[in-house]
């Protein structure tokens, strides 16, 4: 049985209309939102349509802020990943060309310092 059906089960157990099982199914979309929801009905057993809609919306909540957790430590990691890494190449290749031309700079000093 799909967790969605579950649900409407469950629902139809307390008294309510398949069409609205149907919404909170659509609106919580993920398998393990209306697995948390299921066992809120079989735990809680809400009287009324409002407190399981308010449990719906809490759930959705729950589930967009760990999206956004985890789409933050993903951003973290990568900059703690770029600030980590080492030059690129073409830094480096710019870092090579400045301490060419101090070395040549050098060279030139030490040249005028023995005419």
């Amino acid at each position: 049985m799909l967790n969605s059906e579950k649900l409407i089960n469950e629902l139809g157990k307390l008294g309510y209309h398949e069409g609205f099982s149907q919404v909170i199914a659509e609106n919580l979309r993920t398998d393990k939102a209306i697995d948390r929801m299921v066992g809120y009905l079989r735990s809680a057993r809400p009287g009324s349509a409002e407190e399981i809609v308010d449990e719906m919306l809490a759930i959705i909540d729950d589930r967009d802020r760990w999206i956004k957790k985890k789409i933050a430590e993903n951003s973290n990691s990568k900059i703690t990943e770029l600030y980590n890494s080492p030059l690129s190449d073409e830094e480096d290749d710019e870092d090579e060309e400045k301490e060419g031309e101090e070395e040549d700079d050098e060279e030139k000093e030490e040249e005028d310092e023995d005419d």
